[in-house]
């Protein structure tokens, strides 16, 4: 993990071929067992990988009652490559005023046979970005990167 001004910055080796961690990213019933550290559970609100297109997750701690999570727009898609969303915009662009606001970056390459998955997570300011760390970004983010890994293991 690295800390630069508004920056943080996350990754890992997984070990499964980029289009199976990138099927895992893009289906939503895949998606709901890695997004959110466990045992919380997670629920895909919306997932329109388009730019302008919605993403919103919700998480449960008994799995009846969900929380808001994540709520968000796609800017950037490139299949098996990378996708960029915020939680500064909503669902066709529009503006949203989150506890928290992001633009993460997420980008897949092979290694070799398996794929190396990069989250850049960018923040307007220098003190939002040491507020995610303080909350645990790298343990969170590690987390997920780590449940994505052996999800898509499975699907290999």
């Amino acid at each position: 993990m690295t800390v630069e001004h508004a920056e943080l910055s996350i990754s890992r080796i997984i070990q499964a071929p980029r289009a199976v961690v990138w099927s895992a990213w893009a289906e939503k019933e895949h998606f709901e067992k890695w997004w959110i550290p466990e045992p919380m559970i997670c629920k895909v609100m919306k997932m329109d990988m388009n730019p302008g297109g919605g993403f919103e997750t919700r998480m449960s701690e008994d799995g009846n009652t969900f929380q808001p999570h994540v709520e968000g727009c796609f800017l950037e898609i490139v299949p098996q490559r990378r996708l960029v969303f915020t939680t500064a915009l909503t669902e066709s662009w529009k503006p949203n005023e989150p506890w928290l606001a992001l633009t993460a970056i997420i980008s897949m390459e092979d290694e070799g046979e398996a794929t190396k998955y990069s989250a850049r997570v960018l923040h307007k300011t220098p003190e939002d970005s040491r507020k995610h760390q303080e909350m645990g970004f790298e343990k969170g983010w590690g987390t997920c990167i780590d449940q994505l890994g052996k999800l898509a293991m499975k699907l290999a």
